[in-house]
């Protein structure tokens, strides 16, 4: 055993140092050293294990300070993964289109379906455009005895309607048209009274017969709204603004208010509605002229966006109006937005609102004027209308 570890081979071997001879046998050979003087010597590899330098280099600073490794050249950055907002908003936005969808599925699924068609050979043949019957009865269906009496609605059985409209919808203006309650007109079995009558003696079958037979315009879809409902709807859209051109007191509507513009809620709107006795010159006429200013107030405020955007007001909107609707059996819930949609239009320069042409306060037709409308509704030609035939009370001025 040498007497120096630095003699020994392993040493001179293990830290790169040569002797004299090795250095002169390796220039007598004129091959190159396998491990030149200046390089670093790494250890054997161990079975199992991994090679390691023995006095590693430290990393490079890169770009982003001390700690950071430049990346090699040639080689492009990685980059940084963002927040995927595009995905999140189309999300969204699909997840509101379901939820504006799945809410009307829903609630119509809630609304009574009735057979309103009479069941005769001599309706009306096809006409173009599509023509609606709407119907305010004074069903107190979902009232309790409070809320009646808050409505002053009363307690009477038996069904009657305080409001009868037809909404024609085709290639020209959107036509509201409403029909005075105490019109005399032949309902058929029962001979010439007041048009309501139809629809306490028959209903929906009797009445849509009445007024086919004495307008010969064809109905395509019944619509009919009850006390609940139709305050439901004025209070979902957080009231409405009235403007009564006079001041009226009713008792039997429960009506109290001053003249001028107003907000009204659902209790008063309703009241307004069904005032026949605050105007005693007009009567069931202004009363028909007040029906549509509110129906129009209400689509005012339904085609605002909010009524989208707020889910809350969408949701109350949408199940209020169908809390006591019934409709003709086949009419379909885009036949009902279609309906929604046009009574959002008839209101201003977009549509017509006008009261079928009497001749007298007692109240007949006058039957040349009011076939004159009736032909042009039934030929889907509302853009001709003149004001002589669609005016605010159906009379002459």
């Amino acid at each position: 055993m040498p007497d120096r570890p630095e003699d020994s081979p392993e040493y001179t071997w293990l830290y790169g140092l040569r002797d004299d001879a090795g250095q002169a046998s390796e220039k007598a050979s004129g091959k190159a050293s396998e491990h030149g003087p200046e390089e670093t010597q790494v250890l054997p590899r161990r079975p199992g294990g991994r090679t390691r330098p023995a006095n590693p280099a430290p990393p490079a600073p890169g770009p982003g300070g001390p700690g950071r490794i430049q990346p090699e050249p040639g080689t492009k950055r990685p980059r940084r993964r963002r927040f995927p907002y595009g995905k999140l908003v189309l999300l969204l936005v699909l997840a509101w289109i379901a939820y504006l969808v799945a809410v009307p599925v829903l609630a119509w699924k809630k609304v009574d379906k009735v057979q309103a068609f009479p069941a005769v050979t001599n309706r009306p043949a096809d006409q173009p455009g599509t023509t609606y019957l709407l119907v305010g009865s004074d069903s107190r269906k979902g009232l309790s005895k409070l809320q009646q009496h808050q409505l002053a609605t009363g307690y009477a059985a038996g069904q009657r309607t305080d409001t009868i409209m037809l909404l024609h919808l085709g290639a020209g203006k959107p036509l509201l048209l409403s029909i005075p309650r105490d019109s005399l007109v032949p309902i058929p079995g029962y001979g010439t009274t007041k048009i309501n009558a139809a629809f306490a003696y028959g209903g929906a079958k009797l009445l849509i017969r009445t007024l086919e037979q004495d307008t010969g315009v064809k109905i395509d879809h019944y619509v009919e709204i009850g006390f609940g409902g139709f305050v439901n709807a004025v209070d979902a859209v957080n009231g409405i603004t009235i403007c009564p051109s006079r001041r009226m007191v009713d008792p039997l509507a429960g009506l109290r208010i001053n003249a001028g513009c107003q907000h009204a809620g659902g209790i008063k709107a309703l009241a307004y509605a069904r005032s026949r006795h605050s105007d005693p010159a007009l009567g069931d006429i202004t009363r028909a002229k007040h029906q549509r200013e509110v129906v129009s107030a209400i689509g005012d405020r339904v085609k605002s966006p909010w009524s989208v955007l707020n889910p809350w007001r969408y949701s109350r909107l949408i199940n209020a109006a169908t809390s006591s609707l019934k409709v003709s059996d086949g009419t379909s819930v885009i036949d009902m937005a279609r309906f929604a949609r046009g009574m959002t239009q008839v209101n201003g320069s977009n549509g017509l609102t006008c009261s079928m042409p009497i001749s007298d306060l007692k109240v007949h037709w006058d039957r040349t004027r009011a076939l004159a409308l009736m032909r042009l509704i039934k030929t889907d030609k509302t853009e001709n209308v003149p004001k002589t035939l669609c005016s605010p009370t159906g009379l002459i001025k």
